[in-house]
């Protein structure tokens, strides 16, 4: 194998000289496989943003500096704008410029250090957003009263999870949860989150009114302000104000504030406190047929009580008592006029005396108490059939109530990656639907139920 000129003019004594364009391409390559990604941490100085959208600058540390490039292609994903006198912790490569003889690093990753730094960019973002009004109350989305399905945007092995689905459990049963994982933080975190998103309003784009989720929890539990940083985001706040689902943002706890915090429809101090927001109407529509019920079994009681103690007021009235009297003074009226009465009249009185037998015999005390005992004997009934139709309707109506939650319960989210299908995108996060406009080498990104594949084209068949 031929040996590269550098190491033959370091190795071999009687070998002629080198060119410069030699040397310094030997240099470049050994520089370029040696130092192939590096961290590195300085402070910003000589900040200079070009015409072309690229940033110049050093990084300095004591009486150190190596100069920085980040081009415009890469600088975009950067979540605040630098300036001098900044800590930052850049990722990179380093590499040389030949011409010069001179050797940078070319930016991929830049990052603030310390609280000062991350307080400054999140001023920066925080100012530019809110001067393009994605703040503004007026463009925010109502959150649904009755939420039947809730996706929540979080870590799967996080407490915030957990904490959310302990509050649904216990408050709204009849809801149901699909959970989009992502990243919480770290790097990666604010692509995933955003990304976790869009897959939550790409899902309600094509599923059907019962299946779409009605509200979506983004968040994560309590942590530093780096650990936070990823709901800070340029990209995740614009993810949350594009978003065709209301969102409710629960990041930290209470004294933590993000940019998802603004930008969101609503915020809760805790992912526990959104959990209950989205289920405080179905337990106050629980409890207020727990109370009307109990009101309608007291109203129920007071009435039959009041219409028993009508039936023993009437079953003691005075006429009860006074008609036998009143009966038998009428007896010897007719008495006198009988005896008063010719014989002419005897048949016709024989005939009143029948109908007054008859009238006797219905009017009689104790057909009278049979009537009383048969009227009580009625009430009674009534007062059984009230208080059994009562308990009766407030079953059907547990039953109804039970029977609705157990079929709501029942629905599971319609999980189309779970089939085994998969979301294929650019390395720009573009879907990829035609194999026309790749070509080999092109990166690719492949969404599976559970995790991501990185991928590179090797061929292309198009569809002829």
């Amino acid at each position: 194998m031929q040996e590269s000129p550098l190491l033959q003019a370091l190795f071999e004594d009687e070998r002629g000289p080198v060119t410069v364009s030699e040397l310094n391409s030997d240099i470049k390559s050994v520089i370029e496989r040696s130092f192939a990604s590096v961290w590195v941490e300085g402070e910003i100085t000589n900040f200079h943003s070009a015409a072309s959208g690229h940033w110049y600058f050093s990084l300095t540390e004591g009486g150190s500096f190596i100069k920085a490039a980040c081009f415009k292609g890469q600088n975009f994903r950067i979540r605040f704008k630098p300036t001098d006198g900044l800590q930052v912790r850049v990722r990179g490569r380093i590499t040389t410029y030949e011409a010069r003889s001179e050797y940078q690093i070319i930016v991929e990753s830049l990052e603030p250090v310390g609280e000062g730094a991350l307080a400054v960019a999140f001023e920066q973002i925080k100012a530019r957003l809110q001067t393009e009004g994605l703040f503004d109350e007026s463009i925010k989305r109502p959150i649904p009263q009755f939420p039947r399905r809730v996706g929540v945007v979080t870590s799967p092995t996080g407490a915030a999870l957990q904490d959310i689905l302990t509050v649904l459990e216990r408050r709204a049963r009849s809801v149901s949860i699909v959970i989009v994982p992502t990243l919480v933080q770290g790097e990666r975190a604010g692509e995933q989150i955003t990304n976790g998103i869009r897959m939550a309003n790409e899902f309600n784009a094509t599923a059907s009114e019962a299946e779409k989720i009605d509200v979506l929890i983004v968040g994560r539990g309590g942590g530093s302000a780096e650990d936070l940083w990823a709901f800070n985001e340029e990209m995740v706040a614009r993810a949350i104000r594009d978003s065709n689902i209301p969102i409710i943002s629960a990041v930290g706890h209470e004294i933590d504030f993000t940019i998802a915090d603004f930008v969101a429809d609503l915020r809760a101090p805790t992912p526990s406190a959104a959990a209950e927001i989205v289920a405080k109407a179905e337990s106050d529509i629980i409890e207020h047929l727990r109370r009307s019920t109990a009101e309608l079994i007291r109203s129920m009681n007071m009435r039959l009580l009041t219409a028993h103690g009508d039936v023993q007021s009437l079953a003691m009235a005075p006429v009860f008592a006074e008609f036998p009297a009143s009966l038998r003074e009428k007896r010897h009226q007719i008495d006198r006029s009988m005896s008063d009465a010719t014989r002419n009249l005897a048949r016709k009185l024989q005939e009143r005396s029948e109908r007054l037998r008859d009238v006797s015999l219905r009017l009689s005390p104790v057909g009278l108490a049979k009537k009383v005992g048969e009227n009580k004997r009625r009430l009674g009934i009534l007062d059984q059939r009230s208080r059994s139709t009562g308990a009766s309707l407030t079953r059907e109506r547990h039953m109804l109530i039970e029977t609705a939650m157990a079929q709501l319960d029942a629905m599971s989210p319609l999980r189309v990656l779970d089939r085994g299908y998969s979301i294929t995108q650019t390395i720009d996060g573009t879907i990829v639907r035609d194999a026309e406009p790749l070509a080999p080498g092109d990166k690719l990104k492949i969404r599976l139920a559970r995790g991501r594949v990185d991928a590179s084209v090797t061929d292309v068949f198009p569809v002829e």
